[in-house]
């Protein structure tokens, strides 16, 4: 997921973790709003999606119902379970920073993933290259995970391992603080915890993904001085409200 893949062992030697981390079936509600947003949005009709930050192809597994969709990943071994999630699906290695495919696409989302560009430059520069992969006329969704505006320092929460399990006899739980050392600056740490029982047995890894935290002002700016036209709307998913942004790529 994202640009994380060289730092973050969740999306290397941890990344068999990832189909315990939920079912595709959980993510389900979140893609009916993004292919709801994309169609009231979108001034020609939208066949292909591009997924930026595609991670293990849950959302592909929903989206592709409705759309020819394309996944893009930084990390190898999540782009190897979206494949096996979404066998006759394309995906692709590539940084959303710089990508090039040759092509555009109707529709673009960019999920949780785009948390990880933690400074103003990386995010200009992947909404930038979401912009060039964007056919005139489509529409692009993305969210904010957290805004400075709304961020809880010390944020706590323990989930289940509801997926399916890729290892016989294994289960987990996985645990996310958010803390913020630094509020003048740009990012917090999410430092995740993974308590993973083996037949029984307890083992616990330790993961800290540095995060981008931005003002709302400063998204808008940055989506507006690429050349987006945008709408703002809302998402709420656990009891928490996301912004979400539709943005069109003026024809």
């Amino acid at each position: 997921m994202g640009d994380a893949a060289g730092t973050n062992r969740l999306y290397g030697e941890l990344a068999w973790l990832w189909p315990l981390w939920g079912d595709p079936s959980e993510y389900a509600p979140y893609c009916r709003h993004v292919t709801d947003l994309v169609r009231e949005h979108a001034e020609i009709p939208p066949s292909t999606l591009l997924d930026i930050g595609c991670g293990g192809g849950k959302n592909v597994f929903h989206l592709k119902r409705d759309f020819e969709t394309t996944g893009l990943d930084a990390s190898p071994a999540m782009l190897a379970l979206a494949r096996e999630l979404n066998p006759g699906c394309a995906f692709v290695h590539g940084d959303m920073r710089d990508f090039d495919l040759g092509r555009t696409f109707d529709a673009v989302l960019i999920d949780d993933a785009v948390a990880y560009m933690t400074t103003p430059e990386d995010l200009r520069a992947a909404f930038a290259c979401a912009f060039r992969h964007l056919t005139p006329g489509g529409a692009m969704v993305v969210h904010p995970d957290a805004l400075k505006e709304t961020f809880v320092q010390n944020r706590t929460s323990a989930t289940p391992g509801t997926g399916r399990s890729p290892r016989e006899g294994v289960e987990a739980v996985f645990v996310e603080n958010d803390y913020d050392p630094d509020p003048e600056d740009d990012v917090y740490e999410a430092l995740m915890v993974y308590l993973i029982r083996e037949d029984g047995r307890l083992r616990v890894e330790t993961d800290r993904h540095l995060l981008g935290l931005f003002t709302l002002g400063l998204w808008r700016e940055t989506l507006s001085g690429t050349g987006f036209r945008i709408r703002e709307a809302s998402y709420v998913e656990d009891g928490k409200a996301y912004v979400a942004f539709a943005c069109v790529r003026p024809r």
